[in-house]
């Protein structure tokens, strides 16, 4: 398997492509068209859709405490709230984290986040008739706002994040895991595990599940910007677990080149977050590694040609 230094992802596109690097042209011709239906794509770009096969197919994920689609839903449904030590309200067909509100606990009849904020009882209505009006999803057409358990995040990343929850994306194809990376949040990102908002992304060895060196806003890095912490060689806990998840789901949805966000919960164990049908490509830089390499050792073992 071809490894890429530092300075192989600033190389002329001739060098990329020879050391199996990856652009979007080439992973939407080779991979998005043909591999995934359109008809599959409602579910992976809903997440109350993916909760539902979870759900079905047994499948872990956070508990979903309500799910909200109508304007006049919106007060009993802040009754629920305040039975609740901790909560997570997004939208539905959001995507970067967009939309996204976590909150820790209450004073009185006040939410506070993680990081401290306040949020008055009137600014959460307001938050999630945002939601249902389409500000955040994808289309911008109205949408629902899902209420789930809060994610306590597993000790082992307590250093390596920053006001958020860390969460584990792989990379799919044909149903078998090609590339894995931590998403550790940062203060850039507020807390959000999205690397175009400012989170960092960090490969991970998908045999023994250790981290390798990471990238942040489109560069190599080995510390996280915030803590200091090296980002190298950390064991993942659970990492047969993450992986099952990932493949359970991906067999699931129907999609030959999938993303699966996992999420690894202190008490729980490996929860999916979301799937992807367009996983991005920094997850190369991440893992100083091309994916196309790894999605053609998988063409040759099941005697398929290679991908030009």
């Amino acid at each position: 398997m071809v490894r890429l230094s530092k300075s192989s992802f600033w190389s002329w596109p001739s060098v990329l492509r020879r050391n199996g690097i990856m652009g979007i042209n080439s992973r939407n011709i080779n991979l998005i068209f043909p591999l995934n239906p359109r008809s599959h794509y409602a579910v992976v770009d809903n997440k109350a859709l993916t909760k539902k096969l979870c759900e079905s197919q047994l499948i872990p994920a956070p508990e979903t405490y309500a799910l909200i689609q109508h304007f006049g839903d919106i007060k009993k449904s802040i009754d629920l709230l305040f039975s609740l030590p901790g909560f997570v309200i997004k939208p539905t067909r959001g995507a970067g984290g967009r939309g996204v509100l976590a909150i820790a606990n209450r004073k009185g009849d006040e939410f506070q986040n993680a990081k401290g904020e306040l949020f008055p009882l009137e600014q959460i209505k307001y938050h999630i008739s945002t939601i249902l009006s389409g500000l955040y999803s994808l289309s911008g057409h109205p949408d629902q706002a899902m209420i789930e358990k809060l994610i306590k995040p597993h000790p082992a990343f307590n250093e390596l994040t920053v006001a958020g929850t860390p969460d584990i994306r792989i990379v799919l194809y044909k149903t078998t895991p090609i590339m894995g990376m931590l998403r550790l949040p940062t203060k850039a990102s507020r807390g959000r595990a999205n690397l175009h908002q400012g989170a960092v992304g960090v490969g991970i060895d998908l045999e023994t599940g250790i981290t390798r060196g990471g990238v942040w806003r489109d560069r190599s890095f080995d510390i996280h910007p915030d803590t200091g912490a090296y980002i190298q060689g950390v064991v993942i806990p659970n990492w047969n677990n993450v992986l099952k998840t990932a493949m359970q789901l991906s067999r699931a949805i129907g999609l030959q080149y999938v993303g699966v966000d996992v999420l690894l919960d202190a008490e729980d164990g490996p929860l999916v977050l979301e799937a992807n049908a367009r996983p991005g490509l920094s997850i190369q830089i991440a893992n100083r590694c091309g994916i196309r390499t790894r999605l053609n050792e998988i063409n040759i073992k099941q005697g398929l040609s290679r991908l030009s």
